[in-house]
């Protein structure tokens, strides 16, 4: 845009040539990319020489008729350019606080020398060099604060990854000991009826060491995750550093099959690489998902089904899936009441695959409903829920599971969302649901519960990220093209 601004006002005046010297603060010189019989070159010198350092440290307007007679003129940029240098009409330019930022110069009127309507004229363009010169300016502090903050952000981010492994790894050694300890203690304790209290407080003592080994598993799950997205990232920039260097004739063959290797390994070592994908068939799966969940909970009264899915596959790591699945039901679970049900929904169509499990319990207020997806949210204000154990009402999660969820999402491509509405006889989060539809004041029977309120939380994989495929329908949804025929003879087997 300079080059067209000082190029437009060049025309105008009838000159020959212009240039443009901005300021470098860092080094005190002028600098300016110049044209050469060689080719562009970069001319920098200090910024009190020649006539543009002369009109640039004074601040005034420079009108010479003979430059080769004026002792100011750095003849240099003639040799440079291989262009002599007749007149000049140098203008220097500052910004709106008033710092220098350089000098335009017009070069050689092409008839007779420059006037005072030139310089009247250069003077008000230099105004539009200035404001695009200090929008360039802001723009670069601007990128350059980013990157620094980018750099800072994937420092700190690395240290966090290493404490929290570190903190994984070390807490697994104190948690075993404690759990022997408490297991030697029941054991000798046994069934003493006179040892009630200190075996109640064993209890808790054993159940909250569960959580915490739960606790580790889940965090090492999360780890395990940052680290396939780093993974993913280092072999995509991998990936685009040989498209760069692919096309170099001189890279020797045996250094092309190392790289290869190399990329061959990286991609190998991913946890959920393609090679681990299968073709699922939802509808069983989700059923199986639940049937396990259903052995996690032998002490809750809850109805499950299972709507839509028949005979829809789609292509996915099984654990990953399964993860899924188990984290959207069990939060499912610790939101219903007894009594209550959850229903899992499975839509598929030929450009995206939906699982959506629906709770009827006491739903999420419209404040936590935008941060339950952030992870390692919990809705509940309450402090008793510490003591109650996975899979119970109101178990309050320490959103774990939907943190893994959203790592997994940045991982294959899916998105997950949640509508809920909140229990209409419980407002707040300090209003607190028996537990068992029975139980309720409020509702005279369980279809008043089920209507009251609930959550919804969909997964939605688009066909970037997987292919869903239907096999009794005559066509098969695919994004591989060069999987279509192999896929298409596998619906007909």
């Amino acid at each position: 845009m300079l080059v067209r601004i000082a190029g437009k006002a060049a025309q105008i005046t009838e000159s020959e040539r212009f240039a443009i010297l901005l300021y470098d603060q860092d080094t005190n010189e002028l600098w300016s990319r110049i044209p050469t019989p060689q080719g562009e070159k970069v001319l920098r010198m200090p910024s009190r020489l020649g006539i543009a350092g002369y009109s640039f440290t004074t601040g005034m307007t420079v009108n010479v008729k003979d430059a080769q007679r004026d002792k100011r003129f750095y003849k240099n940029i003639d040799i440079l350019s291989g262009h002599q240098t007749r007149s000049i009409l140098s203008v220097p330019f500052h910004g709106r606080s008033g710092q220098p930022l350089g000098v335009i110069e017009l070069i050689n009127k092409s008839r007779g020398f420059f006037t005072k309507e030139d310089e009247t004229f250069l003077k008000t363009f230099s105004n539009y060099i200035k404001v695009f010169i200090e929008v360039a300016q802001l723009q670069k502090a601007r990128l350059d604060a980013m990157k620094q903050s980018r750099e800072e952000l994937e420092h700190l981010n690395r240290a966090k990854g290493k404490a929290l492994d570190h903190l994984s790894h070390e807490l697994k050694t104190p948690l075993a000991l404690m759990q022997g300890v408490t297991r030697l203690l029941d054991h000798k304790l046994g069934k003493d009826e006179a040892q009630a209290p200190l075996l109640h407080l064993l209890d808790i003592l054993q159940r909250n060491i569960s959580r915490l080994f739960k606790m580790e598993e889940e965090t090492e799950k999360i780890i395990r995750a940052y680290r396939e997205i780093e993974g993913r990232f280092i072999l995509k920039e991998f990936d685009r550093l040989w498209a760069r260097l692919a096309d170099v004739t001189t890279i020797p063959p045996h250094v092309r099959t190392k790289v290869a290797d190399l990329h061959a390994w990286l991609a190998g070592h991913l946890p959920h690489s393609p090679a681990s994908f299968e073709h699922i068939l939802v509808a069983p799966f989700v059923e199986e998902r639940i049937e396990r969940a259903k052995q996690e909970i032998p002490y809750r009264t809850l109805s499950f089904s299972v709507i839509g899915g028949e005979g829809l596959y789609v292509l996915s790591d099984p654990a990953m899936l399964a993860s899924i699945v188990d984290g959207l039901l069990k939060n499912a679970i610790e939101n219903t009441p007894d009594e209550g049900k959850i229903t899992v929904i499975v839509e598929g169509t030929r450009d995206h695959f939906i699982l959506k499990v629906q709770d009827f319990g006491v739903g999420i207020t419209e404040e936590n409903k935008g941060r339950v997806l952030d992870g390692l949210f919990h809705t509940q204000e309450t402090v008793d829920y510490g003591s109650k154990r996975p899979y119970d009402f109101n178990a309050g999660g320490k959103g774990l599971d939907l943190l893994l969820m959203r790592i997994y999402g940045h991982l294959f491509g899916f998105r997950l969302s949640v509508e809920s509405r909140r229990c209409t006889y419980l407002p707040t989060d300090k209003d607190l649901c028996p537990g068992r539809i029975s139980l309720c004041t409020h509702c005279k029977n369980p279809e008043m519960c089920l209507e009251s309120g609930g959550s919804i939380f969909s997964v939605f994989f688009s066909l970037t990220g997987q292919y869903v495929l239907k096999y009794n329908e005559s066509s098969v949804s695919v994004l591989e093209k060069d999987r279509v025929e192999h896929e298409q003879e596998g619906a007909s087997d």
